[in-house]
């Protein structure tokens, strides 16, 4: 009788069970199935992004081709995260055995996922900034820094991320402590990692010169206790968001932006690879696949 019961569980999925059920309804069949512990969690993260990009309650059978592909462009261009080819692989092979099982137990008519072919992602480059867009929002941190309610943290958040490239977990990790201006003529800042095995991440970065009376403003203004920015990532992501608006950009300014752009400005004007690898904190292999892509950055349109 036992046997009996994922039968019947299935047995009640029908084209008006919202997503979500259907979701948890998958979840002991791929226990029933055997699914290794990796993949049912690498499926079932897939189908957590895609519930919330069509919402829990979403009728299964309402589910149509174009929406799963709106689903994959939003996963390649739009979610602003980084989908690597093989994560797109998977994700699309988490929708195709997905929704072959919902067409077999006869929950949906028909498979939405089965005419999306399996073809080799192609990401787009990363986005960068222009010597012009940069001049622009430099200026426009500086307005904010000298208006009538001055504001330091644009500033100094933004020239920050231009000098190093620093990633945003980086960038929430630091310290007052970690900034060294002995030598004002060459101002610089120590990334630390706690865990022994990023250590090889640790480095001393370079930074503008024009950053000091930034920073100096920003402490004497925020007065931060611990971290530099006592606030979260999405807190400092809305600051350079804010900043490209005030910059008249038509589009957002992120970490990773910043970080592209730094990487490319040094590989542009020659900078040692392997000096180039440290500074951005990247592990040799992470960096293949990195200066691969710098490459593509560089060729003349």
């Amino acid at each position: 009788m036992a046997k009996q019961l994922p039968l019947l569980e299935e047995a009640k999925l029908k084209a008006r069970t919202p997503l979500a059920e259907a979701v948890e309804a998958f979840k002991g069949y791929m226990e029933r199935e055997g699914f290794t512990l990796n993949t049912r969690k690498s499926f079932l993260w897939d189908l957590s992004l895609l519930t919330r990009y069509l919402g829990d309650k979403r009728p299964i059978g309402s589910i149509s081709v174009q929406d799963l592909k709106g689903f994959l462009d939003y996963l390649l261009y739009k979610r602003g995260v980084p989908c690597k080819p093989k994560s797109y692989a998977r994700r699309l092979t988490t929708l195709k055995v997905f929704f072959r099982w919902l067409r077999k137990i006869g929950a949906i008519p028909e498979d939405p996922a089965a005419p999306i072919p399996h073809k080799p992602a192609k990401p787009p480059l990363p986005d960068v900034l222009t010597d012009e867009e940069i001049e622009a929002l430099k200026s426009a941190a500086n307005r904010l820094a000298s208006g009538p309610e001055p504001d330091y943290r644009p500033l100094l958040l933004f020239l920050l991320l231009l000098s190093t490239g620093m990633k945003k977990s980086e960038c929430l990790n630091l310290r007052p402590v970690d900034f060294d201006f002995s030598d004002p003529a060459s101002p610089a800042v120590l990334i630390r990692y706690s865990n022994p095995k990023m250590q090889y991440k640790e480095r001393k970065l370079a930074l503008l010169p024009e950053i000091i009376p930034a920073f100096k403003a920003y402490l004497e203004q925020y007065k931060p206790k611990g971290k530099l920015f006592e606030c979260t990532g999405r807190n400092l992501e809305y600051v350079l968001h804010e900043l490209a608006q005030a910059a008249g950009l038509n589009r957002s300014v992120t970490f990773e932006m910043l970080r592209w752009t730094r990487a490319l400005k040094d590989f542009k004007a020659g900078m040692e690879p392997e000096h180039l690898r440290r500074k951005l904190g990247l592990s040799r292999i992470r960096w293949l696949e990195f200066r691969e892509t710098l490459e593509k950055l560089a060729k003349p349109l």
